[in-house]
C-alpha cells in the first residue's frame, strides 16, 4: 500500500511538473516561472496570450491523449489478455483514417473546381475544414466500432473477436491505401501528414468537445475496474462468478473504442503509447490488480504524453517533429530497457 500510494503521488507531481514544462517549451522558450505566474493567472508578460492561446490548450491534449490511449490500451490487453494489444486493434483508427481519406479526396475536388489546390490540406484544417476532418474521422471510427460490436454478438471467444478485428482492420487500411494511391500525389501528402499525429492544431474550441468525451470514457475506465479483474481470470472464471462476459465485453469494447477513436479524430493516429503504457505502469506498481493498475496507467499515460510534446518542441530549432516520430525514436528504446529489467513481464507474465 505504501509503494502504490507514493508512486501515485509522485506520478502525480511529476505530471504537474511536466504541464508546466510542456507550456514553457516551444520555439520561442518561457521562463518557467513567468509560465507558473500566467496558468495562476497573475502574469502580466507579453507572452501571456501565447501561453494562454497555444500553450495551455497543447499542453493539456498531450495530457488527455496520453491517458487516453494508455486506458484504452490497457483495456484492451485485459479483455483480450495479450500483452501486444493496443488501442487500435479492433481497426478503430483505420476507420478513422477512411473517414480522413475520404473527407480529403472530396475536399481537393471541391478546392479543385472552385479554386484549385493551391492552398493545400493546412488551410483545410482550419475553421470547416479541421471540423470536417474530425467529423470524419469520427463517423468512421464509429463505423468500424459498430460493425465490430455486431460481430462480437455472435462471437464467443475474445481471441476470435481479436482476429477478426485485426482483419477488419487490416481490410479497411488497404481501401484507404487504394483511394490515396488513386488520387494526386499531393491528397497523399496531405493524408500522410496528418497520419504523423499532432497536438499543436486542438484549439479552445475542440477542447469544449475533445476534454469532455475524454474525460467520461476515463471515468468510465476507473469504473470498469471489477469487471477488468474477472476478465484477467478468463471468461469462464467471470462467468462462474455470475459476471454477464458478453455485456462486459461490449462495454470494454465501447470505452477503448470511443478513446482511441476521438484521439485519433483530433490528433490523428498516434502510435506506442497505447501498447507501452500499461506495461510501464505493471513494472512500477508491481500489481496487476486493476484497481491500482488503472489510475497508475492513466498517470502514466499523461506522463508519457508530456513528455512526448516537450520532446516535440526542442527550443532553438524553430520545428515541430511529429507525435509519431517522438513516440518511437525516444520512446521505444526507453520501454525496451525498463521491460527487460522486469523479470516479471520479460517472462510473459505481465498480464
Amino acid at each position: 500500500m505504501i509503494r502504490s500510494t507514493g508512486v501515485l503521488l509522485g506520478l502525480a507531481a511529476l505530471t504537474v511538473l511536466l504541464f508546466v514544462l510542456a507550456v514553457a517549451s516551444g520555439t520561442v522558450a518561457i521562463a518557467p516561472g513567468e509560465t507558473v505566474r500566467a496558468l495562476l493567472g497573475t502574469g502580466a508578460g507579453p507572452l501571456d496570450a501565447l501561453i494562454r492561446t497555444i500553450r495551455v490548450p497543447r499542453a493539456i491534449t498531450a495530457l488527455l491523449v496520453g491517458a487516453a490511449l494508455a486506458a484504452a490500451g490497457l483495456l484492451m490487453q485485459t479483455l483480450f489478455r495479450n500483452p501486444l494489444a493496443d488501442p487500435y486493434v479492433l481497426g478503430v483508427s483505420a476507420g478513422a483514417s477512411l473517414g480522413v481519406a475520404l473527407y480529403i479526396v472530396a475536399s481537393s475536388s471541391a478546392m479543385v473546381g472552385a479554386a484549385g489546390l493551391a492552398a493545400g490540406f493546412g488551410a483545410g484544417l482550419v475553421g470547416i475544414g479541421r471540423l470536417g476532418s474530425v467529423v470524419a474521422a469520427g463517423l468512421g471510427a464509429g463505423g468500424v466500432l459498430a460493425l465490430v460490436l455486431l460481430l462480437s454478438r455472435w462471437v464467443r471467444s475474445s481471441v476470435t473477436l481479436l482476429v477478426m478485428g485485426v482483419m477488419l482492420g487490416s481490410a479497411t487500411t488497404a481501401v484507404v491505401s487504394l483511394i490515396v494511391v488513386w488520387n494526386d500525389p499531393r491528397t497523399a501528402q496531405q493524408f500522410l501528414i496528418w497520419g504523423l499525429g499532432s497536438v499543436d492544431g486542438v484549439a479552445w474550441p475542440d477542447l469544449t468537445i475533445f476534454a469532455p468525451i475524454t474525460g467520461c470514457a476515463l471515468l468510465a475506465t476507473l469504473l470498469l475496474v471489477k469487471p477488468l479483474d474477472a476478465l484477467l481470470l478468463g471468461d469462464d472464471y467471470a462467468r462462474s462468478m455470475g459476471a454477464h462476459v458478453r455485456r462486459i465485453r461490449g462495454t470494454v469494447m465501447g470505452v477503448a473504442a470511443v478513446l482511441a477513436g476521438v484521439v485519433t479524430a483530433f490528433c490523428g493516429p498516434v502510435g506506442f503509447l497505447g501498447i507501452a503504457v500499461p506495461h510501464l505502469a505493471r513494472v512500477l506498481i508491481g500489481s496487476s490488480s486493476h484497481r491500482l493498475l488503472v489510475p497508475t496507467t492513466l498517470l502514466s499515460g499523461a506522463v508519457a504524453g508530456l513528455g512526448c510534446a516537450i520532446a516535440g518542441h526542442p527550443p532553438g530549432l524553430g520545428t515541430v517533429i511529429p507525435l509519431n516520430v517522438v513516440t518511437s525514436l525516444i520512446g521505444a528504446p526507453v520501454v525496451i530497457a525498463v521491460l527487460l529489467r522486469s523479470r516479471r513481464l520479460a517472462a510473459g507474465a505481465g498480464l
